[in-house]
């Protein structure tokens, strides 16, 4: 009889666990998780990826994966104007993390813009019988809602203040002079009825003394002369240092001093924020 084979084991090769990456590895792997994910999925698992999620590396990794012109642009800023952290102390998570969690660029931060849900959102003041919500006369192209704000027949007022670190920015972000925050209103009139409408919008800084202000107030809307919407709309470049908050203010009343709700219409308000590449 022959001999038989020799029935040698082959060593295990020792598992490689997310647990023994080197930090260096183990940032490279939870940069492809998606953010909210990380913060609240992974964040918790263990003090070793707490302390990735808290830091600055696997979000700016996560930054430099958009190839696009505006997003090669904000990951040279993000590495020219780190943030400090300053407000770690009122808002959770480091900035970075926030601004991908918030994703601020190019999103409306005015909330509740159409009055889809009524007076959420604003800061109101009713002169006559006051602002309504009614169904737009005409359909304004890329509003969320075809519904708007009405005013009546004495002054009336509204505001919204956009808190900017709140949204996701951070402050060394705002104060490099590159980003460009553009505003944009719609109003109109009803045919039957003339209005006149005013906008402010007020830059200011963490004390909300104001900065830079842009104001817009259209000739008013003649009895019987048209009923379609018009937008106006404003960029804020080269603002300085220290901006903060965007206050949008909209005015309007009829001009027939007629009970009811007659006056300027509004709607489909914006704040945006963008990269500026030139």
């Amino acid at each position: 009889m022959g001999a038989r084979p020799s029935r040698r084991q082959v060593p295990e090769a020792p598992r490689v666990t997310l647990a023994t990456l080197p930090p260096e590895l183990l940032v490279q792997v939870l940069s492809h998780v998606p953010p909210r994910a990380l913060v609240t999925r992974c964040r918790p698992v263990c003090r070793a990826w707490r302390d990735v999620v808290d830091g600055s590396s696997v979000w700016l990794l996560q930054l430099a994966r958009d190839r696009s012109a505006e997003g090669r642009a904000l990951y040279a800023l993000a590495q020219r104007c780190p943030a400090d952290d300053d407000h770690q102390d009122e808002f959770p998570f480091c900035a970075l993390a926030r601004f991908c969690l918030r994703a601020p660029l190019g999103r409306n931060l005015i909330f509740n813009s159409c009055g889809e849900q009524g007076f959420r959102g604003w800061e109101v003041e009713h002169g006559g019988n006051g602002w309504a919500v009614e169904k737009n006369l005409t359909v304004v192209s890329g509003a969320p809602s075809q519904t708007c704000f009405v005013t009546s027949f004495e002054w009336c007022f509204k505001r919204q203040l956009v808190d900017l670190l709140m949204e996701g920015v951070w402050q060394e972000l705002l104060d490099s002079a590159q980003i460009e925050i553009c505003i944009a209103d719609w109003w109109g009139a009803r045919e039957n009825c003339g209005c006149v409408y005013r906008l402010r919008v007020r830059l200011l800084d963490e004390y909300e003394n104001e900065v830079v202000k842009f104001s817009a107030s259209p000739n008013p809307v003649l009895q019987w002369t048209e009923s379609s919407c018009r937008q106006v709309s404003h960029v804020f470049t080269d603002f300085g240092k220290g901006i903060r908050y965007v206050s949008f203010e909209q005015y309007g009343r009829d001009t027939r001093s007629w009970v009811g709700h007659y006056g300027a219409l509004v709607t489909h308000s914006s704040v945006r924020l963008r990269i500026r590449l030139s």
